[in-house]
């Protein structure tokens, strides 16, 4: 594999005051794609439990702000554990705690900045909304270490990512019924298979300096083992149907992103990292593509 990058250096955030530059490309911004994956699971639970239009809007947006927030306060978390793996890695090198373009107590200043926005926003949400954010944090906080002691760090992300389907059905609801988790159940898969397919982008440095990951692990046998992960995605959501008592319309909605799923299977290279890179972009229709199942099952 070439040498590869995932930051966007000469888009709008090129344009930005110099001083800033480094803070969002800590936060990632230059790249909305983590933003998108970690608001959408949000959407799904916030749908399913059918609020009405004014709360789901509130809701949405709340979500949507602290997606931002929560995706970049993960980020430099993250950058904060691996600034030295990143080094040794071409995607990653010229990340700016890596690059030596912030230090370490910057990092920290803007995670606390971070962290005080995210409070606000849950501070919005009722009780149990509240707790299971807080308790998110946790993940947040361990899943950078994942990657040093297990082959499943993609799974634990998957737990990570996919936490907003349960907490956006909590904020929704006030409780939590039996669909919280098979909507979970279906995010976690979905999660699990898609960052699978992104961290093939570094399975050659990975392999080289130690780090462990799904796509190592099951290397060649990436398509079967999306496949199964992808199938379970969407058996877990007609499941979450079946309970709330979704309408049959959700049904043949739910095939928009299964086939977009099955071409993901279907198109994976794992030599071709721009591809997998591609690949793992498109989730945010499918993602997307759920929603809109899930609103039309509601009508």
């Amino acid at each position: 594999m070439s040498a590869h990058t995932d930051i966007v250096a000469n888009g709008w955030v090129s344009r930005m005051p110099g001083a800033w530059r480094p803070y969002l490309l800590l936060a990632r911004v230059d790249r909305p794609i983590g933003t998108w994956l970690l608001f959408l699971p949000g959407t799904w639970g916030i749908t399913l439990a059918a609020p009405t239009m004014a709360e789901a809007i509130r809701l949405l947006l709340l979500f949507g702000v602290g997606s931002l927030v929560m995706r970049a306060a993960g980020c430099v978390v993250n950058d904060l554990w691996d600034r030295d793996i990143d080094r040794l890695v071409a995607r990653t090198a010229g990340r700016p705690l890596a690059s030596g373009a912030l230090r370490p107590r910057h990092a920290l200043a803007f995670l606390a900045a971070l962290l005080a926005v995210g409070l606000v926003v849950l501070l919005q949400l009722n009780h149990l909304a509240q707790l299971l954010g807080v308790g998110s944090l946790v993940l947040v906080a361990l899943y950078p270490l994942a990657k040093r002691i297990t082959w499943w760090p993609q799974l634990i992300m998957g737990f990570t990512f996919g936490f907003g389907a349960p907490m956006g059905y909590a904020a929704a609801t006030g409780h939590l019924g039996s669909a919280w988790a098979l909507i979970y159940a279906a995010a976690i898969l979905w999660d699990l298979g898609f960052d699978t397919i992104y961290a093939h982008q570094d399975r050659e440095d990975d392999a080289l300096i130690g780090v462990k990951s799904t796509a190592r692990l099951f290397g060649d046998r990436t398509r079967p083992f999306l496949a199964v992960c992808y199938l379970g995605c969407i058996a877990m959501l007609a499941c979450a149907a079946a309970t709330t008592g979704l309408n049959t319309w959700f049904y043949p909605m739910l095939a928009l992103p299964a086939f977009l799923l099955a071409r993901q299977v279907l198109y994976l290279d794992i030599d071709d990292p721009a591809r997998c890179l591609n690949l793992f972009r498109a989730n945010r229709e499918v993602g997307l593509a759920v929603a809109l199942a899930l609103i039309v099952g509601r009508l």
